[in-house]
């Protein structure tokens, strides 16, 4: 058992996909003698949910009080079905998922109760976690913060061991800032090493400072002339950037464009046609 905190186990799937470097994270948050939450079900793939119901095992099945999803991404909504029918727990997540999980759960809407921004949670061990809503990395983000721990679970939005994919920039800088401002030694992220204190602290601002730096390079290449994405990728990413990798890349340049254009610090032209024959 991995323990992070006085009430926070960290279940880890080693997971090879490219985009998870250090494999994947669970959490049950709580007193395991008596009631915890557990957050995110992981991948379909049975051998997630296995590992995942052994870890709950393990811990003496304690009642789950709730599943918390932090978004709905599959590697975090795959194991659902098989996780809720063996806990028998309500399924909270951010209001623009629940319609999703209740068809996934076969339209029981009982079952999947909405968040709302800022609740607070309950478990065993007099455990409160405020649920924080997150946008950028999706729109359906949240993320929870044990303040009593100063632990934060960060979902998809920061990351162990590399930066995180992004849908929108701009409510992710304003999601940053949100998480900035908290009280944070630990940060317990769905991908890579959960990270703790001193660095843990300081993570947030990194996160930061790193898109706001790749936001300089997007800018720096606009300046000399270059006009196409995947020019701007050649320009700013290292020459041996793998090939899996250069798809991701260009959608954060994307990313990076989009906010820009939203901030009117940039212009996207229409596309023209000519005839080819």
């Amino acid at each position: 058992m991995t323990q992070i905190s006085d009430h926070v186990y960290a279940c880890h799937i080693a997971d090879a996909h490219y985009m998870h470097p250090g494999g994947t994270n669970v959490y049950f948050i709580g007193d395991p003698s008596r009631e915890m939450l557990l957050l995110d079900t992981g991948e379909h793939d049975r051998s997630w949910t296995k590992q995942i119901l052994e870890y709950w095992q393990g811990l003496g099945s304690p009642s789950i009080t709730g599943i918390l999803i932090s978004h709905g991404h599959r590697d975090h909504i795959g194991g659902l079905d098989r996780i809720q029918e063996a806990m028998g727990a309500p399924v909270r997540c951010h209001p623009k998922l629940a319609k999703e999980l209740r068809q996934v759960l076969g339209n029981q809407d009982e079952i999947v109760i909405p968040l709302k921004s800022r609740e607070m949670l309950h478990a065993g061990g007099g455990v409160a976690l405020r649920a924080l809503f997150t946008p950028g990395h999706a729109i359906d983000h949240v993320c929870f913060h044990l303040a009593a721990e100063r632990v934060l679970f960060t979902g998809d939005t920061i990351l162990g061991a590399s930066s995180s994919s992004v849908s929108d920039l701009f409510e992710y800088m304003r999601t940053l800032g949100k998480l900035a401002k908290l009280r944070v030694d630990t940060v317990a992220p769905a991908h890579g090493p959960v990270v703790p204190p001193p660095r843990g602290r300081r993570l947030v601002a990194w996160y930061m400072s790193h898109r706001q730096e790749r936001e300089d390079q997007v800018l720096g290449a606009l300046g000399k002339g270059i006009e196409k994405v995947d020019d701007m990728v050649k320009d700013i990413y290292p020459k041996n950037l793998k090939r899996d990798l250069r798809r991701a890349a260009a959608g954060n340049v994307r990313t990076h464009l989009d906010k820009l254009r939203k901030e009117e610090r940039v212009a996207e032209a229409e596309a023209t046609f000519r005839l080819t024959r």
